[in-house]
C-alpha cells in the first residue's frame, strides 16, 4: 500500500528559511502583526475541535465551506477514531502528522502512515486558504497516483512551518508558476508556513490555541522515518458546534 505523503521539495527545489534578525524590532513586530490578522481575516468556522494530546493541548477551528472535510472529521471525531492514534510523521520546521488508525498499536518496528479509517474525501482546495503556520490540512498520496488530489479519509498534518526570504519566495513562484498575493507572501516572511503546498492539498482549518503543542511534538527527535523517538499521541477530542443563525 501506498504510504501518504507531504513532498517536502516540489520539482527538486526546496525552500529555505529567511533570518529576519537584520530588520529592526519596531519593523519587525508591525509585519508581524499584519500577518497574524492576514491570518485571522480566513475567519473561523462554526466547529471548534480541541484535541488533548500526550504534548499538551490544540485547539482547532474548522472551515465551513469545506464541508467534506469537515463532516469526515466529525464523524471520525464521534466514534472516537482519532483517541489513541500517534503523531507517526513529524518534521521539524514543516509540520506533524497523524491520523494512522493503525498507528494505536504504536509497535516500534513499523513505520505508520499507509493506513485509513474511510474513503479517500474529494477535494476542496479553496483559494482563499493557504500553508501558514498552524494551518490544518488533509494529507494524500502523490498526483502520480491521485489525480484528483482527494485526501485521506483519515490522515491530517497541522504545518509549524518556518520563515522565507522575499528571494526564495521569488524563486518559488517561478517554480510554481503563481504569484503570492501580497498579504500572503508577508506571512511566509515573518509568521511562516510551508508556501510549496498551496494549491495542492485540501486545507480545512487552523489553530486558534495551542501552537506551542505543536511546536513542542515538531522538536522531538525522530527516527529516519520521521517518526518521534517518544510517542505522542492523541488522547482525546472534543468537538464544539455553534448552531447555526436563522
Amino acid at each position: 500500500m501506498i504510504r501518504l505523503l507531504l513532498v517536502v521539495c516540489l520539482t527538486g527545489f526546496c525552500l529555505q528559511g529567511s533570518d529576519l534578525s537584520a530588520k529592526g524590532k519596531g519593523e519587525a513586530k508591525a509585519a508581524l502583526k499584519a500577518a497574524r490578522e492576514t491570518v485571522d481575516r480566513q475567519g473561523r468556522g462554526r466547529t471548534t475541535v480541541t484535541m488533548k494530546t500526550s504534548a499538551g493541548t490544540i485547539t482547532l477551528t474548522l472551515y465551513d465551506d469545506t464541508p467534506l472535510h469537515r463532516d469526515n472529521f466529525l464523524r471520525l471525531a464521534e466514534k472516537k477514531a482519532y483517541e489513541g492514534v500517534l503523531f507517526h510523521r513529524v518534521i521539524a520546521g514543516f509540520m506533524i502528522q497523524a491520523g494512522d488508525p493503525q498507528s494505536k498499536e504504536a509497535l516500534s518496528t513499523v513505520t505508520y502512515g499507509n493506513h485509513d479509517d474511510g474513503e479517500p474525501v474529494p477535494a476542496e482546495i479553496r483559494e482563499g486558504y493557504f500553508h501558514h503556520r498552524g494551518a490544518l490540512a488533509a494529507a494524500r498520496t502523490p498526483d502520480e497516483v491521485n489525480p484528483e488530489r482527494e485526501s485521506s479519509g483519515s490522515q491530517f498534518y497541522i504545518v509549524q512551518g518556518k520563515t522565507f526570504s522575499d528571494s526564495t519566495l521569488n524563486e518559488a513562484e517561478k517554480r510554481l508558476s503563481v504569484p503570492f498575493p501580497p498579504g500572503r507572501r508577508q506571512v511566509y516572511e515573518t509568521w511562516g508556513g510551508a508556501p510549496h503546498l498551496d494549491r495542492s492539498y485540501t486545507i480545512f482549518g487552523r489553530v486558534i490555541k495551542g501552537m506551542k503543542t505543536v511546536d513542542r511534538i515538531a522538536a522531538y527527535r525522530t527516527d529516519p522515518h520521521d517518526r518521534p523517538l517518544k510517542d505522542v499521541f492523541i488522547r482525546k477530542v472534543n468537538v464544539k458546534v455553534k448552531k447555526q443563525k436563522k
